[in-house]
């Protein structure tokens, strides 16, 4: 019994003792502290006592965290005091930190030191994969200004390109060596541009045409947008070495990718807890391999006027909102059917045949307006016949009349009067039928403009997607749980995305052309379109959830169809065009039935003047006298008789016109009702899709989510993930088209109907109400 209470005695001593963590006090060396960096600091100190987890109990004070402020002095001294309070750790961060603690020969405590430099830096021994140094290691970034500026160079092809730099960094490193090399290779110069605050660098451009920030790790945002804004104010191309926030913010572009500072966070704490575990710091990696991808502020591109390059497009990613910044006009759905009213060429065309049609009109009645000619003459007779003409044909004679005529009645001129006007109210019904189309053209491509740019916009998160996914299946390859053949497929993959997101590109700037036609702009106009909301802007006037409503209830739906084609045949310009032209024809039959018997009347007056006589024979007689002025008036009276029987044959051929203008107004009131119904029921089925669309786009969202973590630990293959990732990309697209798509089909009934509520007031609309509410009481 002795001996067992012993025994229980000592395994409790030994779990008591395993127990116990050790306390691990960190302190942190900052060369600059921002409100900014707080976030990234709580990050790795998060990331730190995650990944050490059970094995020690990692502190961070506020006393062991110190700032240099870019100052020597105070960063040896922050450096003592590490060194002689409670400390266990010591990571240090920036160039100034670097200069004090890199030359230190013995290190007496461990010391993780980043040194805010990269590769290109000559005193850098990139063949040393450890630092061989007790108790120090360091950490040296894979990122190249180098690089950098060959990317940079292939996207904008500077000539001269401003390089700004902290001040401290300029006695610091040696940046002019570095660039200098830099530049040997490339057909450029540079401008070095030390700066302390954002005006050393706004007035200090110079005549560079490009610039990049080789250290703007702790600029603060606002001042990252000022400087974005004054760059694009000068048409300067930017470049950033800090990641790709800046870009967000409207830097142009940077080669760093979003995953290098998780991955930085990453390498200090895993070398923190190596530590711990009892591997010497001398002994741990000290390169970090960063992904570089090229990440491009589309916006800041489009206002450069930067042209985004189609072979840089799939090691190429997007941020911004993906609308036309430098756009010359910007339209909403109103707009651009009232601009296509007034300045569309195809319209502008058929109001002219009105106008001609108006003409004929003019022409018509014309038939009644009187006519007056005026002619003069003069002759010469033989001087013998002169002779013995008795004064009648004088040798030499000028003379003259004026000639007044005038219709009074005329059958043929009346009906001719009615047949024009009647073509004429017709051409005027075609070019309402022709407004009414257009103005379904120009809302149709409007909103299939909206349409393909929410689509680029969903490509474009599509392939940021697939490259997530690829990363995944890289990590998978690398511990074995997945083999190549996945990784190939997303590479794949990526590439055809790549691709479906160019096609998107362009697609979207096809649908600004076709509404640069539409609207009469030149077809390279840059613009801009408004999206649309039912419940907001200028939509929510309108009602067009109304319909929603009714044609949601089954009792309501069958009397608002019937409502629906009465009013269409009501309205329809086609039906009023082929009633002008049938009015025409039956004022054509009349003319050739029993308006051939009346007869035409008209008047004529005549008046005549001899001006001169000479010459032989210019003698009146003896006893005679020559009368030099006379006139006279006649009424014509015309009956047709027989006329080879053309009339016959026109009454015959105006019967059988007013015989096909039945059958088609027959059709096309047929047409309407099938029309109107059609496009109700298309109605309702976006009706239905736009809130399946939501549940379809939520779930499987849902469903790509939980087949991704499944991916990513094995347990389904990458079909099944590419098949979750088509799945969301199909229903968010879905989606966010599902109003644009009902707006379209209830714009197209709205043409079948004749009617369409945005151009009409309010109080028309009402009316409109009204009447159907009438129909609906009269039916019940």
């Amino acid at each position: 019994m002795k001996k067992q209470f012993i025994l229980y005695s000592f395994l409790f001593l030994t779990i008591c003792l395993f127990a116990q963590k050790k306390d691990y006090n960190i302190g942190v060396l900052l060369d600059n502290r921002t409100e900014e960096m707080e976030p990234l600091l709580k990050t790795m100190q998060d990331q730190i006592i995650a990944v050490v987890g059970e094995d020690a109990n990692i502190i961070f004070s506020k006393e062991n965290t110190l700032v240099n402020d870019y100052n020597l002095k105070t960063a040896e001294q922050n450096y003592n005091t590490l060194l002689s309070n409670n400390t266990d750790i010591i990571l240090a961060f920036g160039v100034v930190n670097n200069e004090i603690i890199s030359k230190q020969s013995i290190h007496k405590k461990p010391t993780i030191l980043f040194g805010a430099v990269n590769r290109d830096f000559s005193q850098i021994d990139l063949n040393k994969t450890t630092s061989g140094i007790n108790n120090f290691t360091y950490l040296i970034e894979s990122e190249s200004y180098q690089e950098d500026f060959v990317k940079f160079k292939e996207l904008t092809n500077f000539k001269r390109l401003g390089i700004l730099v902290e001040n401290h960094m300029v006695d610091l490193l040696p940046l002019k060596e570095t660039f200098d090399e830099s530049f040997k290779s490339l057909d450029a110069t540079y401008e070095l541009i030390p700066y302390e605050t954002i005006s050393d660098i706004t007035t200090n451009l110079g005549d560079v045409d490009a610039v990049y920030l080789a250290s703007g790790f702790f600029l603060k945002d606002d001042e990252v947008k000022l400087l974005a804004q004054n760059f694009i104010t000068n048409q300067l191309p930017s470049f950033t070495s800090s990641g790709i926030k800046q870009v967000k913010l409207g830097l142009m572009a940077t080669n760093q990718s979003d995953d290098n500072l998780d991955q930085f966070i990453r390498r200090i704490a895993l070398s923190v807890e190596g530590y711990i575990n009892g591997t010497n710091l001398s002994d741990m990696p000290v390169f970090i391999d960063y992904n570089g991808r090229l990440t491009l502020n589309f916006n800041t591109a489009d206002l450069i006027g930067v042209p985004i390059k189609y072979s840089l497009i799939n090691d190429t990613d997007f941020v911004g909102e993906f609308r036309n910044v430098m756009s010359e006009k910007q339209y909403n759905l109103v707009d651009v059917i009232n601009t296509v009213l007034n300045e569309n060429l195809s319209l502008q065309s058929i109001q002219k045949d009105v106008e001609l049609s108006q003409q004929d009109v003019k022409t018509a009645k014309s038939n009644y307006l009187p006519s007056l000619t005026a002619a003069a003459n003069g002759t010469y007779t033989d001087p013998n016949l002169a002779e013995i003409s008795n004064g009648q044909n004088p040798e030499f004679q000028t003379a003259g009349n004026v000639t007044l005529q005038q219709t009074v009645f005329s059958e043929a001129a009346n009906a001719s009067i009615a047949i024009q006007k009647s073509l004429k109210n017709a051409q005027q019904e075609n070019l309402n039928a022709e407004q009414l189309n257009l103005v379904f053209d120009a809302s149709n491509a409007y909103f299939n403009a909206l349409i393909l740019k929410a689509n680029l916009q969903i490509q474009v998160s599509n392939l940021e997607l697939t490259r997530r996914n690829l990363q995944i299946a890289e990590q998978n390859y690398e511990v074995g749980e997945s083999g190549k053949s996945d990784l190939l497929r997303f590479r794949s993959q990526m590439a055809q995305n790549t691709q479906t997101m160019v096609e998107a590109i362009n697609q979207l700037e096809q649908s600004f052309v076709s509404l640069n036609q539409l609207l009469n702009n030149p077809v390279n106009t840059e613009i801009e379109i408004t999206d649309v909301d039912l419940d907001q802007g200028f939509l929510q006037n309108y009602n067009y959830d109304n319909f929603i409503d009714v044609l949601d209830n089954p009792k309501l739906r069958e009397p608002f169809i019937d409502f629906l084609i009465q009013e269409s045949k009501n309205n329809a310009p086609e039906l009023k065009a082929l009633g002008y032209n049938l009015d025409a024809t039956e004022r054509n039959i009349q003319l050739n039935g029993r308006g051939r018997f009346l007869p035409t009347i008209g008047i004529q007056g005549q008046y005549n003047r001899v001006f001169d006589r000479s010459g032989v024979g210019s003698t009146a007689p003896p006893g005679t006298s020559f009368l030099d002025d006379n006139y006279n008036i006649a009424l014509n009276v015309s009956i047709p008789i027989l006329n080879s029987n053309q009339t016959n044959i026109n009454r015959q051929t105006a019967i059988i016109q007013k015989d096909q203008l039945m059958i088609n107004k027959a059709n096309t009131e047929l047409a309407l009702s099938a029309n109107i119904r059609n496009a109700v029921l298309n109605v309702i089925n976006q009706i239905s899709n736009i809130e399946l669309s939501k549940v379809s786009e939520e779930t499987a969202k849902e469903a790509l989510d939980l087949t991704q973590a499944s991916y990513s630990n094995g347990a389904v293959n990458i079909v099944q993930l590419i098949d979750a990732q088509n799945n969301y990309i199909g229903a968010r697209l879905a989606r966010v088209s599902a109003v644009y798509n009902y707006l379209i089909n209830a714009l197209q009934m709205e043409r079948f109907l004749g009617y369409y509520f945005l151009l009409n007031s309010q109080a028309k609309n009402d009316e409109f109400n009204q009447r159907f509410l009438e129909y609906l009481n009269a039916r019940n």
